[in-house]
């Protein structure tokens, strides 16, 4: 098994495990959801995890430059910082803020590439026990369990961490606003910064905007509701893996 076939077989079987864990009618049987928490609503975040947070094989090839980038910026925050600490308009805007709120921005792409080291986990499992694709549900689930239970809830809090970043709509605003700043000085010096780091950085502002987009169409109460359910049925689901 080679690790390239390994890796599309895992995101193939756990992005059918979100299809299956993210079902209303399942869901409403388990869980006591608000009126406000509707088929529509499960429906549109099972939709943003599968577009972007899980995303195709097909998206990945086109991503894969976007991500390792990110991961280099997460990394090596200071090549972002040293460009945000020079804007007279962003000290100007956000004063004594700036840190925090680039703080903020650098959080959220790193919750959000915390799906891709959970996949990536899981490979290195299935690789070390030698368990073969295609990856069923229970596999995925056997292999999620040989991993350090730690691992999984940091995974979980990348997540509760990622959807209260979003929730925040100050706060989003202004990551926003930074990342955008970004962009716009790295496109206008291509002798120093690359395609692949712009490319990054527009998938970051991608992703963080498609999420707030999904939220707004919530009440603020209920996207705080939403987003505890999302946190309860991922740790819901780690409990009932590592209890049997």
């Amino acid at each position: 098994m080679t690790r390239n076939k390994v890796l599309n077989e895992i995101i193939l079987g756990y992005r059918n495990v979100i299809e299956e864990r993210y079902q209303y009618n399942i869901l409403i049987k388990k869980y006591k959801l608000p009126n406000a928490i509707d088929d529509k609503t499960i429906n549109d975040i099972k939709i943003y995890f599968l577009n972007y947070v899980y995303p195709d094989l097909e998206q990945r090839a086109e991503l894969d430059d976007a991500f390792s980038t990110l991961d280099g910026f997460v990394k090596q925050p200071e090549k972002l910082l040293n460009l945000v600490l020079k804007s007279f308009k962003l000290i100007f805007s956000h004063g004594k803020h700036l840190p925090k709120i680039f703080g903020a921005g650098l959080k959220a792409m790193k919750s959000f590439r915390g799906a891709t080291k959970f996949e990536n986990r899981l490979v290195d499992m299935a690789l070390e026990k030698k368990i073969t694709y295609p990856y069923t549900t229970n596999k995925i689930n056997t292999l999620t369990k040989l991993l350090p239970y730690s691992e999984i809830e940091d995974f979980i809090k990348n997540t509760e961490s990622f959807f209260n970043i979003i929730h925040d709509k100050k706060l989003v605003i202004n990551v926003k606003e930074i990342i955008s700043f970004l962009i716009d000085k790295m496109e206008n010096k291509p002798k120093i910064y690359t395609i692949k780091e712009i490319s990054g950085l527009a998938l970051a502002l991608k992703t963080i905007s498609k999420g707030e987009e999904m939220l707004d169409k919530l009440s603020e109460e209920n996207q705080k509701i939403l987003i505890d359910y999302v946190v309860k049925i991922e740790k819901d689901n780690l409990i009932e893996i590592f209890s049997r």
